[in-house]
């Protein structure tokens, strides 16, 4: 018996429909349709270099080597089929493994190219995103996205894309039905417009928006998209069934703010993403002083709305908690929170600026202290901060934060890196996390952080896992497409993490954290020349002779361009003498591990440790592989207490 043999391969399956029913109708019109289905399938899998692996009454299941050959093979069938004596059929096509023996087909792969056809209408040719990834530079073929759908047996949501060209046909969405799990409630709400004459009002009206998505995200059985990927439409006139698309949601939440005094209005309406129908729209005339009020009133009507199976004490429960009485110190929270969401570490102080403000308006702003201790967090993490200084700060204000409210989850995901970070307490810090997670399962931010417990821990699929639940709920956010890119790389699924940096690219085309990412793959996949030209321009975008370093360093060192990365330790040394306050064990940690001493390397590794300086995070990670095999490698994980 011949052993079973693994190929990547373009998986096509096609079906004719109604081919059941008109047989009980007309018996000999339905076998010349299946013959004439049968003929022109075997003639164009033959011209465009495919493999017949079955016939199965109505169906057939075909391979290309190529995903092109595969859906031009497809699109040729659709328009000779539809053209002249017409036959109702439907293809769908992924690229993935498959297992061939003598008796059959079988994988992942197929599973899910099958799933795919049957979510297809007659004349039409679905693809899966990794199909479209590998044709959509090609002119000739033309393509709208359907969105994502949860597939029944396939674990993540699916990005389905419809062949556009002339002669197929091309569905609406509404029109779809396949083998599809039950539709969850996915919202997102968008920036509220500021519609008070005073333009610095913005901070107020994006405020707004953020506190409903807080409180909507903390409802279960809605799945709410983080307020990054919402924001990336701020401003813009994008259609509602475009952004329902690119979010993977299916209502919308809109509104505007207009502020004058003490008096407000707040417009609302939610919208089906898939049509634009607005399903619901309200005006609220109101005085300040009732805000918190009001965004209760407007959350639990939205949750309400959306919920399935609500119990009377579900629908009469509170949503939004006053976080202060005090309406000044309150104001000044927002402007903080304007400039925390920019996420750089200029606005990361001017964050605190506020914050500290707030506080000392109102010391027992239990958010203000979390929010404080988030950006000392950040600024710490980065580098820009004292790493001793920010670990007290961030402890202090988180546990402030938590001694007023412990229903706080930005307090605990501070608290839990800060062990992470500071002690290498993997315990305590998972500890904090799950806390986190129980006080707010739908907050991104959350999964993040787990994800990069698990990157410090070394479990690579949880990693993956919780990544994959971050970009799932922030899908246009920066931290979440890179984070699953990291992710991806520490896998060692190197073509996956490609194209998640390449998605951060998409999203800011000059970020130095997507083309790093991509320079790092090459490095590790061997291609030398590839990974060091992508890195120097990294290294170039900084601006900066004594920044950027590390991973080209690290590239230099792979390629045994020994000399080259000496040039690079030389200068994160004299950057170690003009920025005494900046960590800089961990980048010659890597340009060490990239040559290939040992010993440097350890050395650097544990003046981190001393150092408290994040140690764990280097320890797990994939350029550091090669040093695991090391008795001093084993010792520190030992000494530092890694969970097994």
């Amino acid at each position: 018996m011949t052993a079973a043999t693994r190929q990547l391969a373009a998986i096509i399956f096609a079906d004719m429909v109604g081919y059941t029913a008109l047989m009980q109708e007309n018996e000999s019109l339905a076998l010349s349709r299946r013959e004439r289905f049968k003929e022109v399938l075997n003639h164009k899998v033959e011209d465009f270099h495919g493999t017949i692996l079955q016939f199965y009454g109505d169906g057939a299941l075909a391979i290309f080597k190529s995903a092109l050959d595969g859906v031009n093979c497809a699109v040729s069938i659709q328009q000779q089929l539809q053209a002249q004596s017409k036959v109702d059929v439907r293809i769908g096509i992924h690229l993935g493994d498959v297992m061939l023996d003598e008796d059959s087909v079988y994988g992942d792969g197929v599973n899910l190219a099958s799933r795919i056809e049957s979510l297809a209408v007659p004349g039409s040719v679905f693809i899966s995103e990794k199909v479209y990834d590998e044709i959509k530079n090609h002119e000739n073929i033309l393509t709208r996205s359907l969105g994502y759908f949860e597939l029944k047996n396939v674990k993540q949501p699916v990005q389905i894309f419809s062949i556009i060209n002339q002669g197929l046909i091309t569905p609406s969405r509404e029109e779809l039905k396949g083998k599809t799990k039950e539709p969850t409630n996915k919202l997102a709400v968008l920036p509220f417009v500021n519609m008070s004459n005073d333009a610095e009002n913005e901070y107020f009206s994006d405020g707004i928006t953020e506190e409903l998505i807080n409180a909507l995200s903390r409802v279960e059985g809605l799945q709410v998209t983080a307020r990054t990927s919402c924001f990336a439409f701020k401003g813009k006139n994008e259609d509602i069934r475009d952004i329902g698309l690119k979010l993977n949601v299916d209502k919308i939440l809109e509104g505007s703010v207009r502020k004058s005094g003490s008096k407000l209005r707040i417009t609302t309406q939610l919208v089906n993403a898939a049509d634009g129908y607005h399903l619901w729209s309200e005006t609220y005339n109101r005085d300040m002083i009732d805000i918190f009020e009001l965004q209760d009133e407007i959350s639990r009507t939205i949750a309400n709305k959306l919920r399935e199976k609500l119990n009377e004490k579900d629908a009469n429960q509170n949503l939004v908690k006053a976080p202060t009485s005090n309406l000044e110190a309150y104001n000044v929270f927002l402007k903080g929170l304007y400039y925390w969401k920019k996420n750089t570490p200029d606005d990361a102080r001017r964050t605190i600026q506020y914050m500290n403000e707030a506080i000392e308006i109102e010391p027992n702003f239990a958010v203000a202290h979390s929010i404080a201790s988030a950006a000392y967090s950040f600024l710490g993490a980065t580098g820009q901060f004292n790493p001793q200084e920010a670990i007290r700060l961030t402890e202090q204000h988180a546990l402030k934060a938590i001694e007023i409210d412990s229903s706080l989850h930005y307090a605990y995901i501070s608290l839990g890196l800060m062990k992470l970070f500071k002690d290498a307490d993997f315990k305590g810090a998972y500890e904090d996390l799950s806390i986190a997670l129980q006080k707010n399962p739908g907050a991104s931010e959350v999964h993040t952080c787990l994800a990069l417990y698990h990157s410090f821990s070394g479990n690579t699929d949880a990693f993956v896992e919780e990544a994959t639940l971050a970009n799932q709920l922030d899908p246009m956010s920066m931290v979440t497409v890179t984070a699953l890119g990291d992710a991806y790389l520490n896998a060692e699924r190197y073509e996956e993490a490609i194209k998640q940096y390449q998605k951060a690219l998409e999203l800011e085309p000059t970020s130095r954290r997507g083309l790093e990412g991509i320079g790092l793959c090459y490095t590790m996949m061997g291609s030398n020349d590839k990974a060091i030209e992508i890195l120097e321009e990294v290294y170039r975008l900084t601006g900066h002779p004594l920044k950027g370093l590390s991973s080209l360093g690290f590239a230099y060192g792979r390629a045994g361009q020994t000399d080259k990365a000496m040039d690079c330790v030389r200068k994160l040394e004299q950057r170690a003498i003009d920025e005494p306050n900046i960590p800089m064990d961990i980048d010659l940690c890597f340009v060490w591990a990239g040559i290939g001493d040992a010993d440097k390397f350890f050395y650097h590794l544990n003046q981190m440790i001393e150092k408290k300086q994040g140690m764990g995070g280097m320890i797990n990670e994939i350029y550091f592989k090669h040093l695991r095999s090391d008795p001093r490698f084993l010792e520190i994980k030992r000494r530092l207490n890694f969970p097994d």
